[in-house]
């Protein structure tokens, strides 16, 4: 299950395999901040486009409802049912009962924090899949899908309780997302999709009567390292996880791709018997491409404590640099025609990424570059050029030259 937080987004996790994706509308999701979001009018084309593909559409309304809000929130469920969306994914009570009532799926979101049978026994009145909370060690995920299997615990549509958990992307230091170090600061409710992540940063500890301040360790002490389960999600298959969720709506196409294609690789190399070592190492290095902040197994292994970054925002080990727009593309040929606006240069022998709405994400290497029909050996910003490419590509694209980093740390 990818995550959707544009058109891009939605294009690219269909092109890499993905079975559904999720995504927010409006307010009432827990990334109505800090992600793009779509709007009411977005619903019936995002279902359009994902249930053409065989895509299950999975709708995020998993914020705490106040009273105020509860309006607005039969709205958006009445059209999700009216445009067919799969599924909503939920943890106020106000919402679960609601979906229930007019025949929406519901799945439990990571918010309820379940952790126990009971619970799941508890949930299973009102939900078919549920969200375990992400410190859950993986034995324990194991017994919960133990005990679904050998009490028949069946959700409102007659099947077994499926289980999902978190396969990939950001952690948060609290538990299962409950913080409240945003709304104590800046009045930002991350319960209310309001989170300005400021365990991300760096701080100080001061002795207030020498004035000392130290930097802790140079670590960034609350934020974790990303989740990465790849080297092993045959352990999570065996478990009995049915779903495994990547995280991040707030992060860019290309990330989308990469990860849904490597974790899409992989459960199809658990299935075939091709899941090894060597194939774990590749795919990892693809991973470390987009963006990430290090990487670590959480607390499936029974880790007590995290892994915290070294350093601020990404450790990916590619660069989108942007380079312009795709002006025009020429089908019968397979040229794309594109426009320079930024003070870059590009060469045959670069790498690029093509992304937009309908494209989804290409990338290939330059072979040759033309102004005017004639070969160059570079185009500059102001010029107008074009380039073979392997697949269709539609004006308006957005260009970038990728570039490796070298890691100074």
């Amino acid at each position: 299950m990818s995550p959707v937080g544009s058109y891009e987004s939605l294009s690219a996790a269909i092109q890499a395999g993905a079975d559904a994706v999720y995504f927010g509308v409006g307010n009432l999701n827990m990334r109505s901040r800090s992600a793009n979001n779509f709007n009411l009018d977005d619903l019936e084309k995002i279902c359009s486009i994902a249930h053409s593909h065989s895509v299950r559409t999975y709708l995020t309304v998993n914020t705490i409802i106040y009273n105020n809000e509860i309006e607005e929130m039969h709205t958006l469920l009445d059209t999700a049912k009216r445009v067919g969306v799969s599924a909503i994914i939920a943890s106020d009570m106000a919402v679960i009962t609601y979906a229930n009532h007019i025949g929406i799926e519901v799945h439990i979101s990571t918010q309820c924090n379940i952790s126990n049978v009971e619970a799941v026994r508890y949930y299973s009145r009102f939900a078919d899949v549920m969200v375990t909370a992400r410190e859950l060690p993986l034995r324990q995920v194991a017994e919960i899908t133990q005990f679904i299997r050998d009490n028949d615990i069946r959700g409102p549509k007659g099947e077994l309780v499926q289980i999902e958990i978190f396969a990939h992307g950001a952690l948060c230091m609290s538990v299962s997302g409950k913080c409240y170090l945003s709304l104590d600061n800046y009045n930002y409710s991350a319960n209310r999709g309001a989170c300005l992540q400021l365990c991300r940063r760096e701080y100080l500890v001061k002795d207030l009567e020498s004035d000392l301040e130290l930097v802790v360790d140079n670590k960034y002490i609350m934020s974790p390292k990303d989740l990465c389960t790849i080297d092993f999600l045959d352990k999570i298959v065996h478990a009995g996880v049915k779903v495994l969720k990547i995280e991040g709506r707030g992060r860019s196409a290309d990330y989308v791709k990469t990860v849904t294609e490597c974790y899409k690789e992989a459960v199809a190399a658990i299935a075939d018997g091709t899941y090894s070592q060597n194939r774990i190492a590749e795919w990892k290095k693809r991973l470390s491409t987009v963006f990430n902040r290090g990487f670590w197994e959480g607390y499936y292994l029974g880790r007590k404590m995290g892994e915290w970054t070294e350093r601020y925002g990404s450790q990916a080990t590619e660069n989108k640099v942007y380079l312009g727009l795709v002006r025009n593309f020429f089908g019968r040929i397979s040229v794309a025609e594109a426009q320079m606006q930024t003070a870059q240069t590009l060469r045959p022998g670069d790498e690029i990424m093509v992304i937009g709405e309908t494209t989804g994400v290409y990338r290939a290497t330059v072979t040759e570059l033309r102004l005017d029909r004639d070969p160059v050996p570079e185009v500059k910003q102001g010029d107008r050029f074009s380039f073979a490419t392997s697949e269709t590509l539609h004006r308006g694209d957005k260009l970038y030259r990728i570039d490796q980093i070298v890691d100074e740390f």
